[in-house]
């Protein structure tokens, strides 16, 4: 028996991996992160399985139904969504099982983030202007180190990926102009891939306003970043003047294949 921690992805269950689907369509014992996981993907689980939402549960409680499958040499499907080691809380559940020594492993997914910058079709990283993605969020009840407060992590101009920080929009915008710009491009993600998506774009002047309009108050991922931008450098992966390791560059002048040179 083991516990398995499963990404359920950020709400479209195309995006669960191959492995997470056939756990969940065998699965017994399942404990899942509440209205964080899409119906859908909740709906893979066998009807006759014991479902158990951990919104209401404490962590004595979710160990008592490791133990249960323990008891029933059942495995158990903890369901994190997106991907559990990125805000899953798995750590303090993981100490839990090693104290009871049982079992587990854990399957990624494809994080929010990742299906957010999907929705927006762009690119998180630019040649010359973002070459680092961060993946962070604003204080709340849950502090954040002083080193890593938004105003540190803006010097390096990275592109930033905001999880649980939408209800802060406006006083993260104004914390990012003084490094980004006033003009910078911003999008916030509201349930990226779910079939109630939305999409909302601006810069960092406008985009507050924007979204209050929308109704958006949680569940959105906020994706700020010159790279966001499409009038930027090329990148030279392409360059019929770039050579890398499986292709020569082109140094002919007057654009042939440069066949024979």
């Amino acid at each position: 028996m083991k516990v398995i921690f499963v990404g359920a992805g950020p709400g479209d269950p195309d995006l669960l991996t191959v492995k997470a689907q056939r756990l969940l369509r065998q699965c017994r014992i399942c404990v899942y992160a509440g209205s964080l996981v899409s119906p859908e993907v909740v709906g893979l689980v066998p009807k006759d399985a014991a479902l158990h939402d951990s919104a209401s549960m404490t962590l004595e409680q979710i160990e008592a139904v490791f133990v249960s499958g323990q008891q029933q040499n059942t495995d158990v499907i903890r369901l994190h969504t997106g991907d559990p080691a990125i805000y899953g809380a798995i750590r303090e559940q993981m100490n839990v099982l090693d104290r009871l020594g049982i079992d587990y492993e854990v399957v990624p997914g494809v994080s929010s983030f990742q299906a957010a910058a999907a929705a927006l079709k762009t690119e998180l990283t630019a040649p010359e202007i973002a070459q680092t993605i961060i993946l962070s969020r604003t204080s709340g009840r849950t502090p954040m180190p002083a080193k890593q407060e938004l105003a540190e992590l803006a010097r390096t101009e990275s592109t930033l990926c905001l999880f649980l920080s939408v209800h802060k929009l406006a006083t993260v915008a104004d914390e990012l102009i003084p490094y980004y710009g006033a003009d910078c491009p911003i999008g916030v993600i509201f349930r990226a891939s779910w079939p109630d998506e939305m999409i909302v774009e601006g810069t960092l002047t406008d985009i507050a306003p924007k979204v209050t309009e929308a109704g958006i108050t949680k569940t959105a991922m906020i994706i700020v970043g010159p790279a966001l931008s499409r009038d930027i450098p090329v990148s030279k992966l392409y360059h019929r003047h770039f050579s890398h390791g499986y292709r020569s560059a082109d140094g002919s002048a007057d654009g042939s294949d440069g066949a024979g040179s």
